[in-house]
């Protein structure tokens, strides 16, 4: 990573973290202010598949969701470093670094979505629900697919540059 100038730098790419994050805090609002809570409330849109509205005290698949509330602190500030390396990384990333950039910036705007819901509401909203027969995939949101999509992004990316620096 060199030292490249701002303007020409990936952090160009942080206007797709603040498209997702409005998009995860427009859903969460809309389904908050339109559902009732909870399971008995769902709405079944295909047959594996549920819209509900949940709260997730935890992190992904709700662990630690049964303590008493330092989760909440925790998982905040491990998403504040995460999204400040993030950045970080960006900005010596040129800007035509796409992969890397677009796979950055969906993990801060899922972080950020996923912080705001925990300092806001103490918990992160949650409203799809998939299932196969009686079996639940947890309950998840816009945030956390953007999330494992970037992550899954950084995890292919490291395939192909050992591949293509093999080659």
């Amino acid at each position: 990573m060199s030292n490249i100038p701002l303007k020409q730098s990936g952090v160009r790419w942080l206007w797709l973290a603040l498209v997702i994050f409005i998009a995860d805090i427009g859903i969460k609002l809309f389904v908050m202010d339109n559902m009732g809570y909870g399971w008995a409330n769902r709405i079944e849109v295909l047959p594996f598949f549920n819209f509900l509205y949940v709260h997730n005290y935890g992190a992904a698949f709700s662990f630690l969701s049964d303590q008493a509330g330092w989760q909440r602190w925790l998982f905040t500030g491990i998403a504040f470093a995460v999204t400040g390396m993030l950045t970080y990384w960006m900005s010596k990333l040129p800007a035509q670094e796409k992969w890397n950039n677009i796979a950055y910036a969906m993990i801060i705007g899922g972080a950020v979505g996923n912080v705001f819901d925990r300092v806001v509401h103490g918990y992160v909203v949650d409203y799809l629900d998939f299932y196969w027969g009686t079996y639940h995939w947890p309950a998840f949101n816009l945030a956390d697919m953007a999330i494992v999509t970037g992550a899954a992004m950084i995890i292919l990316d490291s395939f192909r540059s050992k591949q293509e620096s093999q080659a």
